[in-house]
């Protein structure tokens, strides 16, 4: 009988990790974003906006449609690289083409009606870093007629 419960116990452990790293199923639809840009050493300084996207729950190299959000910010339009999923995680970078661009690097946690994340930025040819921060909610349907960002 114990030989059948270390099995038991074994198999479970074994088990467990390989859930976890399961792909959060972030919800196709349209959502709210909270949206507030921290700058070093300025605290309370930028406000925060409200932005509705429209996502898309597919994965495999995709981040689903989130992207910057803040005012004129070049990342905005930049491509998108180096995405990984890992469970509810979600990691990629920005970076935009051209000698002293700016890049950014992003981490997201995931789950289906929801996403907290930061993207740390450096603009281009400034020692300056600042972060993106975002908290999304799903609110419904995207509107018909209309395809999810991209």
């Amino acid at each position: 009988m114990p030989s059948i419960r270390v099995g038991f116990c074994a198999a479970a452990l074994l088990a467990g990790p390989a859930l976890a790293a399961e792909p959060a199923v972030l919800e196709s639809g349209s959502y709210e974003v909270e949206v507030k840009l921290e700058l070093p050493h300025l605290e309370d300084m930028t406000g925060k906006k409200m932005v509705r996207l429209c996502l898309t729950s597919e994965a495999n190299g995709n981040n689903h449609g989130i992207t910057v959000l803040s005012d004129n910010n070049p990342l905005s339009r930049c491509p998108v690289s180096n995405v990984r999923q890992d469970g509810g995680e979600l990691t990629f970078d920005i970076a935009c083409e051209g000698k002293n661009s700016a890049h950014a690097s992003a981490r997201y946690q995931l789950a289906p009606a929801s996403f907290r994340g930061r993207i740390a930025m450096q603009m281009g040819g400034k020692n300056m870093t600042m972060t993106e921060v975002q908290a999304g909610r799903r609110t419904g349907n995207c509107d018909a007629g209309k395809t999810p960002a991209l």
